[in-house]
């Protein structure tokens, strides 16, 4: 672990029931940092994009498990997304999805959209296909303007309460 980072990890079964667990956690974690309604539900969507994909892809519809990692630091909110199932050819796809604007509509094919969304919403996003997937996806924190008045958790004052 990083210094000045507070970690919460939360492992859900890969059914698409639970997704929801895993949004309000990061709903919980997010709003105690500061973050902004819109921010949050921006990431709200991409961790669920996520984890859905999991649900749908990694496993065959065999049952699994996806693990959550939430790294709070002073600056930034960082969320990967960890399946155990099979992998995909990530640089592939992208390469193949990429512009629908210059594909005619009845060429384009419905899903695999998920991961352009979560790099349109997040300030960050990486994915690693070995052993599983993991999407690691982060939002920077932007002060200012609107900053929530309440008294935000950072990594250093929940260091300082333990």
């Amino acid at each position: 672990m990083k210094e000045h980072e507070t970690v919460v990890q939360l492992s859900i079964p890969a059914d698409a029931q639970f997704i929801d667990v895993a949004r309000l956690t990061l709903y919980g974690l997010a709003a105690k940092m500061g973050f902004s309604y819109e921010e949050i539900e921006d990431m709200k969507v991409a961790v669920s994009e996520a984890c859905n994909n999991a649900v749908l892809h990694a496993y065959n519809g065999r049952g699994g498990i996806i693990h959550l990692r939430f790294e709070m630091r002073a600056d930034a909110l960082s969320i990967i997304i960890k399946d155990e199932g099979k992998g995909f050819d990530y640089k592939r796809v992208s390469k193949q999805a990429a512009p629908l604007s210059a594909k005619p509509l009845e060429d384009v094919k419905a899903g695999g959209l998920g991961l352009f969304l979560m790099e349109a919403l997040m300030d960050d996003v990486t994915v690693t296909t070995k052993g599983g997937t993991e999407v690691r996806l982060t939002k920077f924190r932007h002060r200012g303007e609107g900053e929530h008045a309440h008294d935000c958790i950072s990594p250093s004052s929940v260091q300082e309460q333990a």
